[in-house]
Order: structure tokens, then sequence, then C-alpha cells
């Protein structure tokens, strides 16, 4: 299997090379263009695992298997503008935001995560992905991915909306980032989970939830002033 990204880091798509008998699996929906002889199989990979996904972790219940019969090139594609990144799986588990798995070898296994109150607390929900095993993994995001590498002791702030997985077992732990309701209010600031090294977290450089509550704003009754969807658009 070769994995290269094309059009990086804005609308980033992922390039699958896969020769004869090689398998690549991705969330339902993902598939952008394919050439080649390739067998799709659709399957949730077991009721519980699968509704446990759709459910609790905010994908998608079923995915689709690519398996190749000849040389053949599958283009994937995430929902949102934004970045894909290729990782490669070795053994150590990462704790993926939902939303953010596009696909990956089918021996790396996707499984949920609770993140108990801390979870709640920092708006990202109860429960995430977990992602163990060996082999290519890709990770998709809203914005650019960035990659944080952490020594032993080194701390890493990250907004809540802006993270996008994480070594598991990596210490964490949710922080206001300013004292007092006025800082919290208006700085624009809120809860953030600071990670302690050694691991690896990574980021993305945009917010869904920033986005939305400035497209919120200017919707008809969004409480702002930007007159409506049409000054979205320079109407």
């Amino acid at each position: 299997m070769q994995v290269t990204i094309e059009h990086s880091e804005s609308y980033a798509v992922a390039r699958v090379d896969l020769a004869p008998g090689e398998e690549i699996r991705a969330e339902a929906g993902a598939m952008l263009a394919m050439k080649g002889e390739v067998d799709m199989e659709t399957s949730s990979g077991g009721i519980m695992r699968g509704l446990k996904r759709a459910v609790l972790g905010g994908e998608s219940f079923f995915q689709n298997t690519y398996r190749a019969r000849g040389a053949s090139t599958i283009w994937l594609a995430p929902p949102l503008p934004g970045d894909v990144r290729l990782v490669q799986m070795a053994g150590v588990p990462l704790i993926v935001q939902d939303g953010s798995y596009l696909a990956s070898d089918p021996r790396v296994e996707v499984d949920t995560s609770f993140q108990g109150a801390r979870g709640f607390f920092s708006g990202e929900g109860f429960v995430m992905l977990r992602v163990s095993g060996q082999g290519e993994l890709l990770l998709s995001s809203y914005g650019a991915i960035e990659q944080h590498v952490l020594g032993t002791g080194e701390r890493l702030m990250v907004d809540t909306g802006h993270l996008v997985a994480f070594t598991e077992g990596m210490p964490h732990n949710l922080r206001r980032v300013s004292r007092g309701l006025k800082s919290l209010v208006f700085s624009g600031e809120g809860i953030v989970s600071e990670f302690t090294g050694p691991g690896l977290v990574y980021t993305q450089s945009r917010s869904q939830q920033s986005f939305m509550q400035w497209l919120a704003r200017r919707l008809p009754g969004g409480g702002g002033s930007g007159g409506g969807v049409s000054s979205i658009f320079g109407g």
C-alpha cells in the first residue's frame, strides 16, 4: 500500500495505491474516486462495535473495505475542508476525536474510549475513538494538522476545539486558561486540555465549534449585526 497526500493542507485528498490483494478500510462516504479492479464490502465490523462507533463515537455505523483484485488506486476525502495526515501505527494506541478518523489498514482496530466527566466539561463528549494496532492510519481535520512531540515532563495546552488525537495514557487535565468570570467570558477562551509528555498530540488549525458560532451570529435571528446569510458572502 502506498499513500500520497494531495492538495494538503486546505482541501487534502489521500491517494491510496493498492497492489493486488491489498485492502483499505474507510468511513462510509469517504471514497472520492477509484480506478482499477476493486471490490467493495460494506460492514459494521460487528453490530455492537458499529453501534458504539455510531452512537457513542460519532462515526458512521458502516465502514467500507476496498480490496484490490489488480493494481488499483482509490482517492479518499473527508467531508470538511482541511488536512489529511498519514500516521504509521506501531502498537501504541491513539485516542482520536470523533470525526477525525478517515481510513486505515484493516489490521488497525477502531473502538470507542470512555473519557468520563472530563469529556463532558470539555465539550468533546464522553466518548472518543481508540485506534490501535499496526499499519497505516489516515486522520482528517478541519484546517491543517500539526504534530506536537512532547518529551518527558513537557506540557502543552490545547483548546479542546482544536484537538485531533493524542497518545493513549498521556497525563492530561482540564483547566481554565484564565482566572475570573470576566476573563472567561470576554477573552474568547475557555476550557483547555493540558497534556504532559512523553507522547504525541495532534491539533487542527481551525475549530468547527468556533466556525459554527461565527456563522450563527450572522444568520437571521443569530443575535449579531451581520444582516443574515448575504453578509457572509458580501451581499
